[in-house]
């Protein structure tokens, strides 16, 4: 018994590690976003701007990373269950926007979705797919991570 404590201490102590070292290129919490406000074009035709009027989750993705595409039901919850948490997906590396849009209606996203660019990838560090980073309303990294999420970890990460 003792053993299988020590194992999954290690384990833990490992996966935090890992995950450290994965984040440590993106953009550092507390850092203020108000220099890097970009409007882009939606899904749905409209264009929406990446400066939030209240606490937001802003994910990264690309349609053909499969990880985005298991971990983006998860967003999809805490839109749906949380009033006081905007989601906003950027979509980036993607040859079509027909592709962004087939990911939308797969995963039956009702969040905004925008099309993103080089630019944008470029001002928030986006180094691999899902990044999330979760903006506070005086415009400010919060929290963010990269990689698979569960609902209940996006959820703490928006407190």
């Amino acid at each position: 018994m003792k053993s299988i404590a020590i194992q999954i201490i290690v384990f833990f102590l490992i996966f935090q590690l890992l995950s450290y070292f994965k984040q440590i290129d993106m953009l550092s919490t507390d850092t203020s976003m108000a220099a890097k406000e970009f409007t882009l074009p939606t899904t749905m035709g409209s264009d929406i701007s990446l400066t939030p009027t209240k606490k937001t989750i802003i994910y990264f993705f690309a349609p053909w990373c499969s990880i985005c595409h298991a971990s983006i039901g998860n967003l999809q919850a805490i839109y749906e269950k949380n009033q006081n948490i905007d989601v906003i997906a950027v979509a980036l590396d993607y040859m079509e926007t027909n592709e962004v849009d087939d990911f939308m209606s797969r995963h039956q996203l009702t969040f905004p979705v925008a099309y993103g660019n080089e630019a944008v990838k470029k001002a928030y560090q986006v180094l691999g797919y899902p990044s999330y980073y979760i903006v506070n309303e005086q415009n400010t990294v919060i929290a963010k991570s990269m990689g698979y999420s569960t609902e209940i970890g996006l959820y703490f990460r928006s407190l």
